[in-house]
């Protein structure tokens, strides 16, 4: 009898565990037809199958357990994936170049890191999010690869999500490294969610160098956010820096949001600088407009780089349209148009423009998410 009574005890005891901890999959599964025109000498066109037009296209598997006492842990493993190909999206181990794929440039810190090996042969990683995390009354700590605290605002305050042809400019030429969007080796801090609508991030990230060599403090990194967002409005400001030897990174932005019923109406201004002289400064303002089971998307983004003679330039118009053919599936197009001055040589959907010439971009897809 005492053996049934412990057994049952047990079982009871491991149901319960069980109920307190959960384990979800998630993706989201987006292709798009993307069409690049560009002009000038030496231009070409593009036309391609590829991802993401509207929304990331990932694979993720996230978790909780209850601690009880308020606590709680979780995990948070994200990948990219390439669904037009099958091919996973890279990653970086080091918040530098030199931890990208071997086929990436490593002229200089500010150089754009490739995400995507030159054979097409990228496993899967999960280089969108890997963490682990604490959580409580007091806020959340978290540990591992994440999004970087200025990124939130040119994300959050653009119309199209930093994704498509209609990008922000402020991201599309930003001069923000290898930790412009994410950070790996990062340890961060969550604010609690009941602060009367005020919310926050720190995160400190590691190069993860030797100590005793010149660059040892490559890679490592900083950032804070700070927002309030209560009924319609949303405001945030962010800074970080990442240091290199051939000059730190160093960003800061402001971004806002309103929402007015008809129409939610957003803006971000945004600075990126280099010690080494390298800097520049851009914007945006759009809006999402809710048309039937749909919604418009339009936005107007700049950015110039100060640091060139001439101050190169470039000024996006973009607009596009969501459909929403349940809560999981989406019908999208986006059609957008950027001018360059000044030298710059900014282009849309793959294609190639030359310096002080136009370029178009279109994106016509179908979004999945489950």
């Amino acid at each position: 009898m005492k053996k049934s009574l412990i057994a049952l005890a047990v079982l009871a005891s491991a149901s319960a565990a069980y109920a307190q901890s959960s384990v979800t999959l998630f993706g989201i599964v987006d292709v798009t037809l993307s069409r690049g025109k560009g002009n000038g000498v030496g231009s070409s066109d593009r036309t391609q199958l590829t991802t993401s037009g509207y929304n990331s296209s990932r694979i993720g598997f996230r978790g909780t357990e209850d601690l009880g006492g308020g606590m709680s842990a979780s995990f948070w493993l994200e990948a990219g994936v390439n669904p037009d190909s099958g091919v996973g999206q890279a990653t970086n181990v080091n918040n530098q170049l030199t931890g990208t794929n071997p086929s990436c440039s490593v002229a200089g810190p500010i150089t754009t890191p490739c995400t995507i090996n030159a054979q097409g042969s990228q496993g899967l990683t999960f280089n969108r999010r890997s963490t682990v995390s604490l959580g409580g009354g007091f806020g959340e700590v978290r540990l591992g690869r994440d999004y970087t605290p200025q990124f939130w605002n040119l994300t959050v305050f653009d119309p199209f999500g930093t994704n498509g042809v209609g990008t922000t400019q402020t991201l599309n030429s930003s001069r923000g490294g290898p930790t412009a969007v994410r950070a790996s080796n990062s340890i961060g801090y969550f604010l609690p969610g009941n602060l009367g609508g005020f919310y926050g991030q720190l995160q400190y990230s590691l190069g993860e160098n030797p100590r005793n060599t010149v660059n040892r403090k490559d890679g490592d990194g900083m950032g804070i956010r700070i927002g309030y967002a209560n009924g319609p409005i949303n405001v945030a400001g962010a800074y970080s820096r990442t240091r290199f030897l051939t000059g730190d990174i160093k960003s800061a932005n402001v971004g806002a949001q309103y929402d007015f019923g008809v129409a939610k109406v957003m803006a971000h201004i945004n600075r990126d600088r280099v010690n080494n002289g390298d800097n520049g400064r851009g914007g945006l303002i759009g809006a999402l407009v809710p048309v039937g089971p749909g919604e418009i998307r339009l936005a107007y983004s700049t950015y110039k780089n100060k640091a060139v003679a001439g101050n190169p330039r470039s000024d996006k118009l973009a607009l596009g349209y969501v459909h929403n053919l349940s809560k999981r599936t989406a019908l999208y197009t986006t059609f957008a148009r950027v001018k360059n001055r000044g030298g710059a040589a900014q282009s849309l959907g793959g294609s190639v423009t030359s310096a002080n010439s136009n370029s178009s971009g279109f994106d016509f897809g179908v979004r999945h998410s489950f």
